[in-house]
């Protein structure tokens, strides 16, 4: 099992880099979410300039966000700086278009888009349409600014089998946010199909120290970001609401009405998004409820995290990828020494 970190794109990103590379992760990645965090090409160019090793991925870009010409351009001169270490994440865009409150894209159109992709990394003319016009575009400048001789690393983000056997159609990995179940993980698989490639799970991870409480506050800050990018979600997708048992639901009510807005206000992705995905305010800390910290986050002794990441990687996932919001620094550390080294 392998380990990775993942963070939001912000200045001081490349340092992070650095020492994850030191630790011995494997990759270091960065969110992909216009308007709500830092751009992640800008991110990882300056995180490309201070490693040597660990792969950069971006989790995840999508069609609804940018062209895939601009896009593979975008991946290729990242492959110029880290030549053969890059990992391009695809997805319909599912929070990166919500929080401009547009609605994420198709499977159809993501599987097009990550074909475009693949074809013009690997140096290749691909068909581009706008509208009823279809022109043949490829690099007409690779080499020094556009590296399409190593490879790049694709993977397709994936809750369902529909995204899943768009991985398996274009031979890509896999990657996932909070989806802890391993049940859910073999499904994926299974729709994948088989020979796998990579398999990365997001999440957050805490280590308890002896006797602590495993939803009191210093695991509620350390992971609660991740419970509250769901309620925001589900907030923002009543269909998704109803499907949450009781409690959820109450923490859905109850965050909407902090952040002063409702289920159907058309704007109300600008008071649900801002802070996504950074360390929650103390204040919401009664907003993370138990059930779904253990289904989406890992909390617990270091034998009992060893073991439940043992069943994810018995269930498919080659890596778990972590987001440390509290002191990312000291974090990283802990969760290395965790992790690293894990059969």
């Amino acid at each position: 099992m392998r380990t990775g970190i993942v963070v939001a794109a912000h200045p001081g990103v490349a340092d992070l880099a650095v020492r994850a590379e030191e630790l011995g992760f494997s990759s270091f990645w960065v969110y992909d979410t216009p308007m709500v965090h830092g751009d992640p090409f800008v991110a990882l160019s300056m995180c490309a300039r201070a490693t040597s090793r660990i792969k950069l991925g971006i989790g995840v870009t999508s069609p609804a966000l940018r062209s895939a010409p601009a896009a593979a351009s975008g991946f290729a001169a990242l492959n110029a700086l880290a030549p053969g270490r890059i990992i391009c994440g695809v997805g319909t865009g599912n929070t990166a278009r919500r929080t401009l409150g547009m609605p994420p894209t198709t499977t159809a159109e993501l599987e097009a888009f990550t074909a475009a992709l693949q074809g013009l990394c690997a140096g290749q003319p691909v068909e581009y349409r706008e509208g009823d016009r279809v022109r043949d575009v490829r690099f007409l400048h690779a080499g020094q600014a556009a590296n399409t001789a190593d490879p790049i690393e694709f993977v397709v983000a994936a809750l369902g089998p529909k995204a899943a056997a768009v991985a398996g159609r274009r031979d890509a990995g896999l990657v996932s946010f909070g989806l802890l179940d391993p049940a859910a993980w073999r499904a994926l698989h299974a729709a994948r199909g088989y020979p796998l490639r990579d398999a990365y799970l997001m999440t957050a991870l805490h280590v308890l120290d002896d006797g602590a409480d495993p939803y009191g506050d210093a695991a509620r800050d350390a992971v609660g970001h991740i419970v509250v990018a769901l309620l925001a979600f589900a907030a923002d997708t009543p269909a998704v609401a109803d499907g949450l048992g009781a409690e959820e639901r109450d923490a859905v009510r109850r965050l909407l009405d902090r952040r002063g807005t409702t289920a159907t206000a058309p704007d109300r992705y600008t008071k649900l998004y801002p802070g996504y995905l950074d360390r929650i305010a103390p204040a919401d800390r009664d907003l993370i409820t138990p059930s779904l910290m253990d289904t989406l986050t890992l909390v617990g002794t270091p034998d009992g995290l060893r073991s439940r990441i043992a069943a994810l990687a018995g269930a498919g996932v080659d890596e778990i990828v972590v987001q440390p919001v509290v002191d990312p620094l000291e974090e990283m550390a802990e969760i290395a020494e965790l992790t690293i080294g894990m059969p």
